[in-house]
């Protein structure tokens, strides 16, 4: 055998060996979370050395981690209302979503995504913020191993505890305490939809000041929560408290 057969052949073991390593960390990485909070996401180092470099008086980032039996339940049912009202149904894709995203944002104007609870999660726990096609693809797959090696209740949980709901506040016991001074577990349906209300995007939209927008955007989520049925639309994602 020809030495350039001997290097051809070495290469392709090494890139073998190297996809499958990374295939079993990732899904170590994943099994990981599927009971561990995360300590941290990428995000979250980002807008701590944002705020750094602005020099603000506080560049800590708020984030504190609780399961889902300590929050209320109309916090998930408000981000299944306002993100992703297939949460329950689909499997990890809103193929309908993201053609009408397509559709709309090839007229113009301001860019419109279609990504589920499942991506966004598969996101901002895994990966980098960006628009490029190989990190898109990425998040597919990271996508399709949360979906299957976490669940509904586990994705939502995350969801619940790591989205940014406003400048460095991570997840909702920390947005409830900085709003409304008061645990997840005990706020109201009008809060929780405002808190979802600011959701598109947390620096520009502010729970605490509320603009006339984001009030309209409370009301339209706070009239789909209830459009939806309520909290026992989303009962077989999250079992009852008293059965947990």
């Amino acid at each position: 055998m020809s030495k350039k057969r001997v290097g051809l052949k070495f290469i392709k073991m090494l890139v073998v060996k190297l996809a499958l390593s990374l295939f079993l960390l990732s899904i170590a990485w994943v099994l990981l979370y599927r009971w561990v909070a995360p300590p941290a996401t990428l995000h979250m180092l980002k807008r701590r050395a944002e705020a750094g470099a602005a020099a603000k008086e506080n560049p800590h980032i708020r984030y504190a981690f609780v399961p889902l039996e300590e929050m209320s339940d109309q916090l998930p049912l408000a981000v299944v209302a306002s993100e992703d009202q297939r949460f329950p149904v689909h499997n990890g894709f809103d193929v309908d979503a993201i053609l009408d995203a397509v559709k709309r944002n090839r007229k113009g104007g301001n860019i419109r995504g279609g990504s589920t609870i499942s991506q966004q999660v598969a996101k901002n726990v895994f990966l980098w913020h960006g628009r490029s096609y190989f990190r898109k693809g990425v998040e597919a797959y990271f996508t399709m191993l949360v979906e299957v090696l976490w669940g509904k209740e586990r994705i939502l949980e995350v969801y619940l505890n790591i989205a940014e709901m406003g400048d460095g506040i991570f997840g909702v016991e920390a947005a409830c305490q900085s709003y409304f001074k008061k645990p997840a577990k005990d706020v109201n349906r009008q809060q929780a939809a405002l808190l979802a209300a600011v959701l598109p995007n947390p620096i520009k939209y502010s729970a605490a000041r509320p603009s006339a927008y984001v009030l309209n955007r409370r009301r339209r989520i706070a009239n789909a929560m209830r459009n939806l049925g309520g909290t026992t639309y989303i009962q077989e994602i999250i079992p009852a408290k008293d059965e947990k």
